[in-house]
């Protein structure tokens, strides 16, 4: 039987390794450093099962005190293995969302191994934006992400810096990352 705390270890190392260590996501290091990071395992292994999840960790997003958890990533290796039913699964997060009344105080963002940019081929560098370990929910404060923007130069053109960053990068480099990343 696998270790449950595996997926979330492999993650953090992800975030670590290429988030950080990217600086894919400029703002990920201060939060993580702070210790505001949550990571949540889901053991779902099904959509409702997984809806079930993501309404308990929005909730408790929701009532955390913000400067002691910032942010969150829920991570589910058990269910949606397919980008394409994970992707459609987004609308069904959405909706969750708006039905709880979240809308505009949390949002969702997506990461997959196998995440794919509706413009872009599977093999394009700037996918690995956006690729992860086990498909993860990022569940963010809205008022957080506002405050970070405002304070960074430039912000529009982080995913474009991102895309230089990783196009600079040699695709079997990428692959290498992000599976080292997913077995150290």
């Amino acid at each position: 039987m696998q270790d449950h705390t595996e997926p979330l270890a492999l993650t953090q190392s992800w975030v670590e390794r290429v988030v950080i260590g990217l600086n894919l996501c400029p703002f990920a290091k201060a939060v993580q450093a702070r210790g505001q990071l949550c990571y949540s395992l889901s053991n779902a292994t099904s959509r409702a099962a997984l809806l079930v999840d993501l309404q308990r960790a929005l909730g408790s997003l929701r009532d955390a005190d913000p400067a002691v958890v910032d942010t969150t990533l829920l991570v589910h290796p058990h269910v949606l293995q397919d980008f394409y039913d994970y992707n459609d699964f987004l609308a069904e997060a959405d909706q969750l969302l708006l039905e709880l009344g979240l809308d505009g105080e949390l949002q969702i963002a997506s990461f997959h191994p196998d995440y794919c940019f509706a413009d872009s081929q599977p093999d394009d560098v700037a996918n690995y934006t956006n690729r992860s370990p086990f498909p993860t929910l990022h569940l963010l404060r809205e008022a957080s992400v506002s405050r970070a923007l405002e304070t960074f130069p430039d912000a529009a053109r982080i995913y474009e810096r991102n895309i230089m960053t990783l196009r600079a990068l040699k695709p079997e480099f990428l692959r290498r990352l992000l599976r080292d990343a997913a077995v150290k």
